[in-house]
């Protein structure tokens, strides 16, 4: 039996689910999101606790089982506290700014990039080198996180870009100057 799938889920205070065949639908103090459920997936709801059962042990079945109950828990998690994804601007004159529904970031490009905000998605600035995206769907802020990483990935020579907060970029050595005598 799958080690995930078995697991209950334990409601937080002030979550409700509403379970359907296809889907399960948590709303809690955050917000509104709907979980998908796999044919052969069944969600029962006992007291304060979801358990996620499966049909049969087919290969297929087992790995539906715990994608299923993983996707329950981020969502229950998610309308409750939600999702924090943290990231940090290493370089001179490298900088971030929210500006209205955008986040403005300079580089070290010719250019000021612009990034539209995505629906449901809080981005903060602190100190004009530390971002934080916040949501309640932990896939979507991941995604949004990753793609601003993505304007200027860690360079591994100088250490410059867009790192999360703790990623440890390995640095490599730089050319040997040979000094001539």
């Amino acid at each position: 039996m799958s080690r995930i799938g078995k697991k209950p889920i334990k409601l937080p205070q002030g979550a409700s689910v509403q379970i359907a065949e296809t889907e399960v639908t948590v709303k809690g103090p955050k917000g509104l999101l709907v979980s998908p459920l796999m044919p052969g997936i069944g969600v029962q709801q006992e007291g304060e606790e979801l358990t996620v059962t499966r049909a049969n042990d087919e290969r297929q079945m087992r790995a539906y089982h715990g994608l299923c109950r993983s996707l329950l828990n981020n969502a229950v998690i998610g309308v409750s506290k939600g999702f924090t994804r943290e990231l940090e601007i290493h370089g001179i004159g490298y900088r971030a700014a929210v500006k209205g529904k955008s986040l403005e970031l300079q580089l070290g490009y010719s250019h000021v990039i612009d990034y539209p905000i995505p629906e449901g998605i809080n981005i903060d600035v602190e100190k004009n080198t530390q971002i934080s995206v916040q949501g309640i769907d932990k896939q979507k802020v991941g995604q949004v996180a990753a793609e601003i990483r993505a304007f200027r990935p860690p360079e591994v020579y100088k250490g410059k870009g867009i790192r999360y907060k703790g990623e440890r970029v390995r640095r490599k050595v730089g050319k040997a100057v040979v000094g001539v005598t």
